[in-house]
């Protein structure tokens, strides 16, 4: 901005000023698909593992999560509602603590694909079946969602849509640089596979 080079921000994690052009997915929509695909399994008992609670896309799938379990009648546990950092690492800690409860969640929904692996990680080192005692939902649709076993359930958010259309308006700012700077929201979409299922228990 200081040196007059136009730029869009792609998915951003905080709170851009109104004048900052942006590109993002539907985190909300996201979330919320997310969890009315476990609640219309029959999954009653649903957690949430996310990114930082700092970032905006990860508090806004959190809250479309949110959305459709209180639109449901169901209650959202908030010791079930955890945040991360979007890795790996952060699903496998987070799903250790939730799946040692007494009464452990049949379903959890994760913010990235990355912490839906360390999820699955999780509940094969704590010898729970996927699906068949936990459901498991991811967010990003990279293509490691296809390869891991079970193939996961996941809400494809539109990386190349996104890039294409921020490269698209960077390009229309050069052209015309007194031009609006737009804020735009692209869907996303529910891709079922093998990870959810309806619950046993």
């Amino acid at each position: 901005r200081a040196r007059g080079i136009p730029f869009v921000l792609i998915d951003p994690a905080g709170d851009p000023t109104p004048d900052v052009p942006a590109v993002s997915a539907a985190n909300w929509s996201g979330g919320l698909e997310a969890a009315r695909h476990l609640l219309g399994l029959g999954h009653h008992r649903i957690a949430a593992v996310t990114g930082p609670a700092t970032s905006l896309p990860a508090i806004a799938r959190v809250d479309g999560f949110r959305a459709a379990m209180t639109s449901a009648g169901r209650t959202v546990r908030e010791d079930w509602v955890r945040f991360g950092d979007f890795s790996a690492e952060s699903g496998e800690r987070e799903a250790r603590s939730l799946l040692a409860a007494d009464e452990p969640p049949t379903a959890i929904f994760a913010g990235s694909d990355m912490q839906a692996v360390g999820v699955l990680d999780a509940a094969a080192a704590a010898g729970v079946a996927v699906p068949g005692e936990l459901s498991v939902v991811g967010f990003d649709d990279l293509t490691l969602a296809g390869y891991v076993r079970p193939r996961l359930t996941t809400v494809r958010q539109p990386l190349r849509e996104m890039a294409a259309q921020a490269t698209k308006t960077v390009l229309e700012l050069v052209a015309h640089p007194r031009l609006e700077r737009p804020r735009i929201e692209l869907a996303t979409r529910l891709v079922v596979r093998e990870s959810t299922a309806p619950p046993s228990r």
